[in-house]
């Protein structure tokens, strides 16, 4: 009976999925394998093949997109991304939303998802979830992202089952730009685990220790943690592609802490200087390079 009805749900729900990056392609590929019908946009052509050889069906606007889904998920860029497929020319908001669902998974200033969710609702009636997640490249293709929302709860318990076909956590943290809020305090804790990380790797490197052997030796004491596990090797080998993340995305976030900090009055010397290091490690490696060669800029010019 269950899986009757799980079977019934996935027919009922016609999924679309806009942006298909670094996240949003290995995203949508975990909607199709979980068995749901899933139609895609994406700015690039070349992109689109790998999902549509997977079963995807392909939409010619993000319009078209959402004429043909019952709920929309989104993951771009930045703000002006978002505000270009919702609003642009054959944008969502040219189609009718009434009963239909845009969930957001670009991470974007809380302020912006408020005026896009209200501009959009006004527009064609379509609701909102500002839904950012935490995990990168590589909890996109494993499925295992943790996805922080913000939204009515109605429309969260809706998307539930979708997103969780794509990731292992999903958690409600209240109103509409809630969820983007929540994402700038994880991106204070990575952003800032990055730069330490960096540190510590080249310390060990630049005082003679096999720094490979870091996570092994810090494994189960107060310094371990998923980043440090993750991280360090591939800064110490130089693994940097697929990027975890580019430098350009992480700055931007630490940006946005910045600007959120000032209007709250919330002090945040340690996410102020990492976003600093990051604004050199663009200058250095350039806004397209991994968010991990910040461990580059403490390297001794030969």
């Amino acid at each position: 009976m269950a899986e009757a009805s799980k079977a019934d749900a996935r027919h009922v729900e016609r999924l679309g999925y806009l942006g298909l990056g670094l996240m949003g392609a290995p995203m949508s590929r975990r909607l199709l394998k979980a068995g749901y019908q899933v139609t895609v946009w994406n700015r690039s052509e070349a992109k689109l093949a790998p999902l549509l050889e997977s079963g995807a069906s392909r939409a010619t606007t993000p319009r078209v997109l959402l004429d043909g889904s019952d709920i929309v998920f989104m993951c771009v860029t930045d703000a002006n991304a978002v505000e270009e497929v919702i609003f642009g020319p054959e944008g969502v908001s040219a189609a009718s939303g009434a009963g239909k669902l845009v969930v957001d998974f670009s991470s974007i200033h809380p302020d912006a998802a408020r005026d896009l969710a209200a501009r959009l609702k006004a527009a064609n009636a379509a609701s909102w979830v500002d839904a950012p997640v935490s995990g990168g490249t590589k909890g996109a293709e494993e499925g295992t992202l943790a996805v922080m929302a913000g939204g009515e709860t109605g429309d969260i318990e809706r998307v539930r089952p979708y997103v969780l076909a794509m990731a292992r956590r999903f958690t409600h943290m209240g109103a509409i730009g809630a969820g983007q809020t929540a994402k700038l305090c994880n991106q204070v804790i990575v952003g800032c685990a990055m730069a330490v990380l960096a540190e510590a790797t080249r310390l060990a490197v630049n005082a003679g220790i096999d720094a490979n052997r870091l996570p092994e030796a810090l494994a189960g004491g107060f310094a371990d943690s998923i980043p440090l596990q993750l991280f360090v090797p591939r800064m110490v080998q130089g693994i940097h592609s697929p990027p975890l993340g580019h430098i350009a995305t992480m700055l931007k976030d630490l940006d946005t802490v910045a600007d959120v900090a000032q209007a709250t009055s919330t002090p945040v010397p340690m996410a102020t200087l990492a976003g600093q290091l990051f604004r050199l490690a663009r200058t250095a490696r350039g806004a397209d390079a991994d968010a991990l060669e910040i461990y580059k800029l403490s390297a001794e010019e030969r």
